[in-house]
């Protein structure tokens, strides 16, 4: 069945909260007054700070799964080639192949080590665009700062517009 605007608006229902229930409600506007300022942001570094904690706390878990997931998945292609390699052994076998030619053992070892090769040129490359990552971000975590101050400075520029002096 196709959706047509005729159809979608035939599926909203229209949810009707009796007039008491809304007047129950409490109002939930932020209020600050001049004294609960720096509460609040107290109150909002600490949150801040409590919740980095609980990812920094979880970090050491997601290494532990990734690593499992990583040997599953070794041991799983590992498995799988060890299998095939047990079939293709026994039918082999059966056809009476009992030898390798100098040739094909030479190319399944020049193969071997073309793949050792390309495996290994992939983890440098991921090893240095992680490493070039962590180098950004350290970065940018060394300029928070200045970056910082100079958003101070504007909003004080800002407020500076904003204000009346008194003389």
């Amino acid at each position: 069945m196709s959706k047509n605007p005729k159809n979608v608006t035939q599926q909203i229902r229209t949810v009707q909260i009796p007039k008491k229930e809304i007047e129950s409600v409490p109002n939930t506007k932020l209020e600050f007054s001049s004294g609960s300022t720096q509460s609040f942001f107290v109150t909002y570094k600490q949150n801040v700070n409590k919740y980095f904690e609980s990812i920094e706390n979880s970090i050491p878990k997601y290494y532990q799964t990734i690593h499992e997931l990583e040997q599953e998945y070794l041991h799983a292609w590992e498995n799988m080639f060890n299998a095939n390699i047990s079939i293709q052994k026994e039918f082999a076998s059966k056809i009476g192949l009992k030898t390798i030619s100098p040739a094909a053992s030479e190319f399944i070892s020049e193969a071997t080590d073309s793949a050792i090769k390309a495996r290994s040129v992939r983890d440098k490359i991921i090893l240095e665009s992680i490493d070039t990552a962590k180098e950004n971000i350290k970065a940018w975590n060394n300029q928070s700062d200045a970056f910082a101050e100079t958003n101070r400075k504007i909003a004080q520029f800002w407020i500076s517009l904003f204000t009346t002096r008194q003389s």
